[in-house]
C-alpha cells in the first residue's frame, strides 16, 4: 500500500494545470500507482468544473466551497483507506506467491506516463554509472530547468550521504529503500529541499528503481564522494554545463 503522497496543495496545482511539466510527470506516474490520490485529483477537478461554470461567484464564496471540500475529503479518506489496505493486502498475497516462484527482474512494468521515455524497458535505457552500486539515466533534460531521471540501486546498497541544491521529487517504481525518515515502497512519493540530508538504503530482497525530479544537483557529502559531484552536475541542465 502506498503511504506517502503529493500534498494537497500540490495535488490541486496539479489538477489546475498550474504544475510545471517535470513535476506533473511525476504526479502522474504516482497517480497510476495509487487510487488514493486518482480518487483526490477527480473531486478536485469536480471542484474546479464547478468553479469555472459560475464565473460570477465571489471569492469568498470560493474559499467556503475549498473549506467545505477538504473537511468532506478528510471524512471519507479512512473509509476509502481501508478499503484500499484490503485491495493491497490481496494484491501483496498473489505477488508473494509470485515471487516465490521466480524473479524476473527484464520484467518491470514501465508506468504509462514514462513510456514516451522508456519505449523497450529499463534494461535498454543509456544508464551512467556513479558508483559500483548506483547508477542514473537520464530522461529528459528542461533547458536551465529540471532533471528527470531513473536512478538504479543494488539490492542491499545505499546511495552516498547527500543534500539537496534544489527542491527533488522522488517516486519509487520498483524495489524499496529507506532513510532516515521512513521506509518507502513502489508507489510512494516523496519530496526533498535544501533542508534535507540522508542516506537512503535500498533493502535487501531486490533492487530499487526511483522516477527523481531535481530542480538542482544533489550534492554528495562523504569525503570521497564528493569527487563524483562533478559527474552530477555535468548531468544538470541547471548547471549549465
Amino acid at each position: 500500500m502506498t503511504h506517502y503522497h503529493p500534498s494537497i496543495e500540490t495535488l490541486t496545482d496539479y489538477a489546475a494545470g498550474s504544475l510545471p511539466l517535470a513535476h506533473s510527470l511525476c504526479i502522474s506516474t504516482h497517480l497510476e500507482l495509487c487510487s488514493e490520490c486518482q480518487q483526490q485529483v477527480r473531486k478536485l477537478e469536480m471542484l474546479g468544473s464547478e468553479f469555472f461554470e459560475d464565473t460570477k461567484s465571489e471569492d469568498r464564496q470560493l474559499n467556503s466551497l475549498k473549506d467545505s471540500f477538504f473537511a468532506h475529503l478528510e471524512t471519507e479518506s479512512h473509509s476509502a483507506t481501508l478499503a484500499e489496505q484490503a485491495k493491497e493486502e490481496k494484491r501483496q498475497m498473489l505477488d508473494q506467491t509470485n515471487e516465490s516462484k521466480a524473479l524476473d527482474w527484464d520484467a518491470y512494468k514501465v508506468p504509462k506516463s514514462l513510456r514516451q521515455f522508456i519505449p523497450k524497458g529499463y534494461d535498454d535505457l543509456k544508464w551512467s554509472r556513479i558508483s559500483p552500486s548506483f547508477k542514473m539515466a537520464t530522461l529528459c533534460n528542461e533547458e536551465g530547468g529540471a532533471q528527470i531521471a531513473l536512478t538504479r540501486i543494488k539490492a542491499g546498497s545505499h546511495m552516498p550521504t547527500h543534500t539537496h541544491t534544489g527542491d527533488e521529487l522522488t517516486l519509487v517504481l520498483e524495489g524499496a529503500f529507506s532513510d532516515e525518515s521512513g521506509v518507502y515502497r513502489q508507489g510512494d512519493f516523496i519530496s526533498r529541499d535544501s533542508s534535507h540530508k540522508h542516506q537512503p538504503i535500498v533493502t535487501k530482497d531486490a533492487e530499487c528503481i526511483c522516477l527523481t525530479v531535481l530542480d538542482a544537483p544533489v550534492e554528495f557529502t562523504g569525503w570521497f564522494t564528493r569527487l563524483l559531484n562533478p559527474i552530477l552536475r555535468r548531468h544538470h541542465p541547471h548547471s549549465g554545463l
